[in-house]
């Protein structure tokens, strides 16, 4: 056990922080009591976009990603979307980028120097409701499952009208990819009845086999 160490703090824009923590080599964001994510067990977060890349059918030109986090989503992306692949990256919190580029570097080898990689200091719904048609993939992370858990304002992701704003973001046959810490029935419904057609994925937690699994849903607009 290693004696948890304070990095940095970050307020998130609408209230609230989020604490970088260092426990021994290993790094973790945190809200509140909850931890986000931790370095020591990256799978679920890399699987949220080999999947999505996996299930997109035709182009694969533009890929959206909702929250930087360490790095971990955008470069499973690199490696699992074609080279022609454009990756925008919108991060509501300034200081995630600042952590990326200081105390997270050796976690993002160079996968923010990618002339493929494009950094939007934004809110990821405000993206996607400009960007009509604008993606093959939308990828999302950014709270511990389909509620503004981080942030009030991304239950706009998830009630009825910000799926619809997803669905007429993506291009036709492209998959919107949610990560999420528990299940969410309700959501699912919510999905489909856009016009989603629903897959639900449950990875078990890597790090830690006794916390729950993991679930990914890949919801496809129709070809």
């Amino acid at each position: 056990m290693y004696s948890p160490e304070l990095i940095d703090i970050a307020a998130i824009p609408g209230g609230g922080e989020l604490r970088l923590m260092r426990y021994g080599p290993e790094f973790s964001i945190e809200f509140e009591q909850d931890e986000l994510m931790g370095s020591q067990a990256p799978q679920s977060e890399q699987a949220l976009a080999d999947l999505a890349s996996a299930r997109t059918v035709g182009r694969q030109d533009r890929v959206l990603i909702g929250g930087l986090g360490m790095g971990f989503t955008l470069g499973a992306a690199l490696s699992a979307f074609p080279a022609h692949t454009r990756i925008v990256v919108a991060e509501l919190v300034p200081q995630v980028v600042v952590w990326a580029n200081g105390p997270l570097a050796h976690l993002f080898s160079d996968y923010l120097s990618d002339p493929r990689v494009t950094i939007a200091v934004r809110d990821v719904h405000d993206v996607i409701a400009a960007t009509p048609g604008g993606f093959d993939a939308i990828l999302l992370d950014v709270d511990n499952g389909p509620d503004g858990f981080i942030h009030p304002a991304n239950d706009r992701l998830y009630c009825n009208w910000g799926l619809r704003d997803a669905y007429a973001a993506l291009r036709p046959g492209g998959v919107l990819a949610i990560w999420s810490a528990y299940p969410d029935d309700a959501f699912v419904v919510r999905l489909k009845a856009v016009g989603f057609a629903v897959e639900e994925t449950i990875l078990p937690d890597a790090g830690d086999a006794t916390r729950s699994p993991y679930t990914i849903w890949l919801a496809t607009r129709a070809a």
